[in-house]
């Protein structure tokens, strides 16, 4: 039923004094263990015996009177299905009930071995026995020197030994007795107490016997029948009284008992068993005595025991995790889950507790294990089952809380309560800070609202000229303290007019990105139809260029301003340390992708393609495999061809100028909230994405002063607009807020808010606040002149014009 464990004299008299697994023994379907004065005797559901330690006296029964520091099989018995093995200090006992014979070796000074023969066995003797054909040897047990057998005169009622029965499991005639009340209620009692105080009565109660798997367990099997237990703890909550004394035993005995350093992968059920107990009692309707709180408590007990555990069994618990059954494995989440829910929840609407945020991090630490789990091991269980909306309520109070500090401050100054005002943001900023570090319970519209709501130390400052954007920038990023680039918001100041506004910054991440990854720049390769960049293998700049490109890219994160990138996913897997793969490649150049999954797909013999692991990339030559030059492709080496292929492109070639750039990305940007994201989110965080939705822009315009839907110059408005070119709709957009494309959360996070524009004339054109989305439109005598001022608007270049 389990690992064999010893913890007494070792080799050599090294002691034990904790329980150690006897590998040697793991798989043998050790049924019956039994222990003498200085040797263990074990016997497998097969028949076998093994013995090991002491064998002086002969009691290992290997025909010597060696001792054994591992166990070893009693030959001398191969053939006879013993069924039941006893050791006295220094003899040995076994029966064979197919047989009706005891066999005995070992010391025989007090005539223990019970075969009238006063000298040592070392190898298993029958000992004598009455001559009564009909006997039954009910029970073997040997002392310290003597020897106790019971015979049963009744044939038909032999039985093997339960190895079990010192062990009270649950079982389904227990439960049917429990839910129908047919004992009294004291002997429910004690038997709810007796099986669900003790690890070992619930490890053994769910064994998968069917082809003896449950004498499998290992790391990679734990033994249990998912299905039983399932229908059992299913049935077991139909009882109010009976779940409600189940609770408080898990809760009171079961919980503390439990060892941070299990012995034996065996000892690891009792995590697999639980979840699924405590998700019924989410569930199912219970009693109202056992109320929210208390459930919460046994889950945070029982999160707080997991992440108590050793590494070496936490890693054990984590490779069950991966081979449980998909709804199984949901289970475990939604249990964890729901816990986390209920404390965000309380912490959203109610007053600052410490407490609760100690606690629901212990939730989501076991989250996002399971969540690192279905990654590692693609299991159908999706981001979305982790996700917990309520983080969002946490956000919008955070939200609040700053909007007050920034709108109302000397309001709550004249009042007193700016302490706890301030403690209050404090507060929030820290509770997110840490959950963020476990992004699997955000959405993506929660983990931008992260970034969006962050308090600022301050800002500092980049004079530019129009003219010279990336000398100037690099010059002055070379001497920003990395303090202030990650924690400083950026302004952006012109020589040509010192007009501080947020319209500078939008601009000039807008341009300097076209111009560093334009061609003329040589900083970077491009694909076939130069819709893509990628580093370059040879550097034809400085390599100091791409580190400052890495502080922009960095700044315009921190910034969150969408910017001209045109990289293929593998830079944003990259940056998170997921390594790529030929679907990444495929991006870059979809032609020499094809043809790399073509040669995998190759259903001949791949030598006629005469592929070599010579390659030509970037105009240069390379030797993929260099201690074999010139090595041909085959069935058998060409997945290793792609792979190397594939890995020098996206790898190894770019490696200097990557190290650079990603420094400078680092510099300017702190890694934990970088990690918040997926690859792809992080590209639509820098990126933004083409779905252009413009019926959305519409239905979530706002209107100021005396401008409302129905207005003539709004209804003008929209007409005009609906005349626009895709290319003048996109040049809105960038007129409207700064940026080319639509924000990663879509064109819903577009916001747009339309008022009068005060104080204008006929000649006035259309006016915008990109940081806050805001069209100040002149009120127009007639569409003709809204169309032309406004496409002259959109078209206009804010100082920097096109040769």
């Amino acid at each position: 039923m389990g690992k064999e464990l010893c913890w007494t004299a070792g080799p050599r008299r090294h002691y034990r004094h904790v329980p150690t697994v006897v590998k040697s023994l793991n798989r043998k379907k050790t049924v019956s263990i039994s222990c003498g004065g200085e040797h263990t005797a074990t016997l497998s559901k097969g028949g076998t015996v093994f013995t090991f330690g002491s064998g002086g006296s002969g009691q290992l029964g290997h025909n010597s009177f060696r001792d054994e520091h591992h166990p070893r099989v009693v030959a001398e018995l191969w053939g006879s299905e013993v069924s039941q093995v006893t050791c006295g200090r220094h003899h040995t006992l076994v029966s064979v009930a197919s047989s009706k014979r005891i066999y005995s070796f070992g010391c025989w000074m007090q005539g223990q071995l019970g075969n009238e023969e006063m000298i040592k066995k070392s190898v298993p003797f029958p000992v004598d026995l009455p001559a009564d054909c009909n006997h039954t040897i009910g029970k073997l047990k040997s002392g310290e020197n003597h020897s106790f057998v019971l015979i049963v005169k009744d044939p038909g009622n032999e039985s093997k030994p339960n190895p079990s029965r010192g062990i009270l499991t649950l079982n389904d005639r227990m439960i049917d007795r429990w839910l129908s009340g047919s004992d009294p209620w004291r002997v429910i009692k004690k038997e709810i107490n007796q099986v669900f105080s003790s690890a070992a009565s619930l490890n053994g109660s769910f064994l998968k016997t069917s082809c003896d798997e449950h004498y499998q367990t290992s790391e990679d099997h734990c033994g249990l029948d998912f299905d039983l237990v399932k229908t059992s703890f299913a049935k077991l909550t139909k009882n109010e009284r009976s779940i409600s004394e189940v609770v408080k035993v898990v809760q009171t005995i079961l919980l503390p008992s439990l060892n941070p350093n299990p012995t034996g992968v065996e000892a690891l059920r009792v995590y697999l068993l639980l979840p699924e107990l405590l998700l019924k009692l989410f569930l199912e309707p219970l009693p109202e005595r056992l109320q929210k709180q208390q459930r919460t408590e046994v889950t945070e007990a029982l999160a707080s025991k997991i992440l108590q555990l050793n590494p070496d069994a936490r890693k054990v618990l984590v490779t069950n995790w991966s081979k449980l059954p998909d709804d199984w494995l949901k289970g475990v989440v939604k249990l964890f889950k729901k816990a986390s829910a209920n404390l965000i929840g309380r912490m959203a609407a109610d007053a600052m507790n410490w407490d609760v945020m100690t606690r629901l991090l212990k939730f989501v630490q076991i989250l996002q294990m399971v969540y690192q789990v279905c990654c590692r091991a693609n299991r159908n269980v999706t981001k979305s089952d982790f996700i917990i909306t309520a983080i969002n309520d946490l956000l919008d109070v955070l939200e609040t809380t700053n909007e007050d500090v920034r709108k109302y401050w000397e309001r709550f100054n004249l009042t007193g309560q700016t302490h706890a005002l301030m403690a209050q943001q404090n507060y929030y900023n820290i509770v997110l800070k840490n959950l963020i570090s476990f992004p699997c319970i955000f959405n993506l519209e929660a983990k931008c609202s992260y970034m969006k709501n962050r308090v600022w130390q301050g800002s500092f400052e980049l004079t530019l000229r129009r003219t010279a954007l990336v000398e100037d920038s690099f010059r002055q990023l070379r001497n920003v303290m990395q303090q202030h680039l990650r924690e400083f918001w950026l302004s952006v100041f012109y020589t040509e007019d010192m007009r501080k506004t947020d319209v500078n910054k939008r601009d000039f991440f807008l341009n300097v990105f076209k111009e560093l990854c334009a061609p003329e720049s040589q900083l970077f390769m491009y694909n076939d139809n130069q819709t893509m960049s990628w580093f370059p293998t040879k550097l034809s700049v400085e390599k100091e260029k791409y580190f400052l490109f890495g502080i922009l890219c960095g700044l315009a994160f921190n910034n969150t301003s969408v910017v001209h990138l045109p990289f293929p996913l593998a830079l944003f897997k990259k940056l998170l340390n997921v390594k790529p793969s030929l679907d990444d490649l495929i991006e870059f150049s979809p032609v020499l992708s094809k043809s790399l999954q073509y040669i995998l797909d190759y259903s001949d013999d791949v030598e006629k393609l005469d592929t070599y692991f010579t390659i030509v990339w970037d105009e240069m030559e390379v030797e993929l495999d260099p201690a074999e030059p010139g090595k041909l492709v085959t069935n058998y080496n060409r997945t290793e061809f792609v792979n190397k292929y594939v890995d020098y492109i996206l790898n190894k070639s770019v490696e200097e100028a990557f190290e650079e750039f990603k420094s400078g990305f680092f510099k300017a940007c702190h890694g934990w909230m970088v990690e918040m994201f997926e690859p792809e989110e992080l590209r639509g965080v820098l990126v933004g994405n083409e779905e252009y939705d413009w019926d959305i822009l519409k239905q979530n315009t706002s209107y100021e002063g005396s401008f409302h839907a129905e207005h003539p110059t709004v209804i003008s408005f929209w007409k005009v607009f609906e005349e626009l070119t895709p290319n003048e709709k996109k040049a809105f957009l960038l007129f409207l807020t700064g940026f080319e494309k639509v924000p990663i959360l879509g064109m819903s996070a577009v916001k747009m808010r339309v008022r009068p524009l005060f104080s204008f004339t006929q000649d006035h054109l259309p006016q915008a606040l990109t940081c806050h989305a805001l069209l100040d439109l002149p009120v127009y005598q007639n569409k003709k002149t809204l169309k032309t001022k406004l496409i002259e608007a959109i078209n206009h270049k804010r100082g920097f014009w096109e040769e």
